[in-house]
């Protein structure tokens, strides 16, 4: 049995999976999807320009659909937590489907005085150059596996800052990729955030930190090798077997 988190791995063994067969693979990401270097300033620029992003706007993104677990609500009490302090020239950028929560999500940033900064870009087919164009990633989550939206903020070279549930803090080493910080916390999230929105040089550092851990540990390569590996010992488990008859 395979899971691609510890969480998820000590859940399969809760449930009676014999801890010897049971296996650990993370998910693999193919990190060519996201640009880097010159190419990256050349998206970053030209989506920029398409969503009207001046160049000191400082863009936060989240990518997931619109369900209550993902934890937007969460998200909008910790910005207008900042909303008199640090976010006069910050964007959310929310991408996902919707799945029956924008209108209590839109009526929430409305009361919260957010509505002119929060945009709701629905599904998208461009999410690497929206997170070439952003400059914070977000994952709010009150529960999750390993999350695929938080490896690619990575590869994408953004700092994360996500909630400890799932993979979430074996993705993100905290205090070098970005920060962890309890689910259902919108003021440990209003914190994390300050940290990176007030700090460009933090953002780039933690940003880069992200892009190298997942090319070093969560590279589709890595995944490959994973399995392959698995499939050899199998192999040779079935071949000695074969030779005790």
């Amino acid at each position: 049995m395979l899971g691609n988190s510890r969480v998820v791995m000590q859940d399969l063994l809760d449930e009676g999976a014999p801890p010897e067969r049971a296996r650990l693979i993370y998910s693999g990401l193919d990190c060519n999807r996201f640009a880097a270097g010159d190419e990256r300033s050349a998206r970053r620029q030209a989506m920029r320009s398409a969503l009207g992003l001046s160049d000191d706007r400082i863009a936060l993104i989240c990518v997931a659909n619109l369900f209550s677990y993902k934890g937007h609500a969460d998200l909008l009490n910790a910005l207008g937590l900042l909303r008199n302090r640090l976010t006069s020239n910050v964007d959310l950028l929310l991408v996902g489907r919707d799945a029956g929560e924008r209108a209590a999500l839109e009526a929430q940033a409305a009361r919260l005085g957010l509505s002119a900064s929060v945009r709701f870009l629905g599904e998208r087919g461009d999410v690497p150059d929206l997170l070439a164009a952003s400059d914070i990633g977000v994952l709010a989550s009150h529960e999750e596996g390993f999350s695929n939206a938080v490896l690619e903020g990575m590869a994408a070279g953004l700092p994360m800052v996500v909630s400890d549930v799932g993979g979430n803090a074996e993705a993100v080493t905290g205090g070098e990729c970005g920060h962890v910080v309890p689910a259902r916390a919108p003021d440990a999230l209003a914190l994390a955030l300050a940290d990176l929105i007030g700090d460009a040089g933090r953002r780039q550092t933690m940003g880069e930190a992200a892009r190298r851990r997942v090319a070093a540990s969560f590279s589709l390569d890595a995944c490959v090798a994973a399995y392959e590996s698995l499939y050899e010992e199998l192999w040779d488990r079935h071949i000695e077997a074969a030779s005790r008859k």
